[in-house]
């Protein structure tokens, strides 16, 4: 019988493989950085080719570690980085155009025609997203568009587009599958969440051709089999989810009015909403949180594009820190009289303010203020902007008319700034709400574990995966109510002085 379920976690700095044991516990992992590109301002590329080299090398990596073969591995699930946006050539694979990345902001004028043209409603309606270049369909146009002979090719069906799971389970198979899951799918401004298919006039809109695009299947399915000679046998492939779709699942966030927060590069919170499908009149996006069986199951999300890049500026950047786990040690040496707040709008600013156009400022500057005082600022930056995303969540849900809406706020988190202490126990103290930190921190790799094991029956059904969830410690809010309220009027006041660039 298979031991392990091997899941790939390809992220926007690094590329992992973990495997897990059917009780959940981790036998072995390894990671894989890879250079990020920025060949103008506001523009972050990768190499798919880096994207695909570091994943295979991690797979093989953890195996050897875990001394596993091919025959001891069920299935493989894979999540990814969202919205980062890859053509490639159907017969090579490889990619025409380096990935353009989530992050990225070049299509912001695309967007902003689309808007004044009086586009965006019907984009919402479809989609439960908005116009902005952060998703994947503008990304399409602009390399069919800047890429010689790409869009004539692609109407003659050479190219495919994909996500990068849709990449990457392309190279696994020996191109046989060119798929995606419905979360991915729902990311691309082209997918009606409602109907569950592409879009063909949202397709017209965007001038996407239809043969670009790869069949959506459930977050849980048979997604084909891997060419034997990557892993000494084939695997096959059974789950996929985008990134903070599959940390939901690894949080066993399955039951309406459950949040998760993740920080990763960026922050992303996802409040389950079942099968009600909850319009956000709060700048919230409209989402598919997974699909398993044929039904979809929907969320509000808040999207912050700066969360643990902002500690990577401190290191790489300034200089200020040698390892991102120093910036706590930093901040803890912090003058608390001193109320300096940095908003790390480095490609604009996500929910729910939607401006790609303002660019970071560092506010409350003093002939006092030292590092320690930016690395403090910087963890705050993180928690403020958690604070702005679940007041609108809860306002929506409340909207909504739900009887869950009413329930206390229990955030769980995880991702790199979780083992930061500090970092969560400033953030329950500005959302005036408990944070649960899990014993296993890596549930985004889990998810989408958790997603093929499912479909390979080495996963019980969603409520008794839930019961399995276990607490490593909660934070409990400890700042007085007054000093809560100043703090947050000190950022919000911030955030209306940012400028245009």
């Amino acid at each position: 019988m298979p031991t392990y379920v091997l899941a790939i976690d390809q992220g926007t700095t690094s590329s992992r493989a973990i495997l897990f044991r059917p009780d959940t516990s981790i036998a072995a992992a390894a990671q894989l950085e890879f250079p990020q590109h920025f060949p103008a301002s506001g523009w972050v590329e990768h190499e798919a080719d880096d994207l695909w080299r570091t994943t295979l090398a991690t797979c093989r990596t953890a195996m050897e570690k875990a001394g596993a073969g091919a025959a001891d591995i069920a299935a493989i699930g894979i999540t990814n980085q969202r919205e980062t946006t890859v053509v490639w050539d159907r017969k090579t694979g490889r990619a025409i155009h380096r990935a353009i990345v989530w992050q990225d902001r070049r299509t912001a004028e695309l967007c902003a025609a689309l808007k004044a043209e009086g586009h965006e409603p019907l984009v919402t309606a479809r989609t439960g997203l908005i116009l902005d270049p952060y998703f994947s369909g503008t990304k399409i146009a602009w390399i069919l568009d800047n890429v010689p002979g790409a869009r004539a090719r692609a109407e003659r069906g050479e190219l495919a587009f994909g996500t990068v799971d849709s990449f990457l389970l392309w190279h696994l198979t020996g191109g046989a599958v060119h798929a995606t899951d419905a979360t991915n799918a729902a990311r691309t401004l082209l997918f009606n969440i409602h109907t569950g298919q592409w879009d063909p006039e949202l397709l017209a809109l965007l001038r996407v051709p239809a043969s670009l695009l790869p069949e959506v299947k459930d977050s849980s399915a048979d997604f084909g089999t891997t060419l034997p000679e990557l892993f000494g046998g084939a695997i096959r492939v059974a789950g996929i989810a985008g990134d903070q779709q599959a940390a939901t699942v690894g949080q066993a966030c399955f039951e309406p009015g459950m949040i998760k927060s993740t920080y990763g590069t960026g922050c992303f919170a996802l409040l389950n909403t079942g099968a009600t499908v909850v319009a956000s009149t709060n700048k919230l996006l409209t989402t598919i949180a997974y699909q398993l069986d044929g039904r979809r199951t929907y969320a509000l999300e808040g999207s912050i594009f700066i969360a643990g890049a902002a500690v990577q500026w401190l290191r790489d950047g300034l200089g200020l820190i040698k390892s991102s786990a120093e910036s706590e040690t930093l901040a803890e040496q912090a003058d608390p009289a001193q109320e300096v707040y940095l908003v790390p709008a480095f490609v604009g600013m996500g929910a729910p303010h939607w401006n790609p156009n303002v660019r970071g400022a560092i506010f409350g500057l003093t002939r006092g203020t030292t590092a320690a005082e930016i690395a403090l600022a910087t963890l705050e930056s993180v928690c403020y902007q958690t604070a702005d995303l679940l007041d609108a969540m809860k306002a929506d849900w409340r909207g909504a008319g739900t009887e869950a809406a009413g329930a206390e706020t229990v955030l769980r988190v995880d991702g790199g700034m979780v083992a930061s202490n500090l970092a969560m126990q400033r953030l329950a103290d500005l959302l005036a709400a408990p944070v649960d930190r899990p014993v296993v921190k890596e549930t985004t790799a889990l998810g989408a574990a958790y997603l093929a094991g499912l479909h390979a029956g080495i996963f019980p059904a969603p409520k008794r995966f839930a019961d399995s969830w276990r607490l490593e410690r909660r934070f409990t809010p400890a700042m007085e109510p007054a000093l809560r309220t100043r703090k947050l009027a000190g950022w919000h006041d911030a955030v209306r002085r940012l400028t245009l660039p």
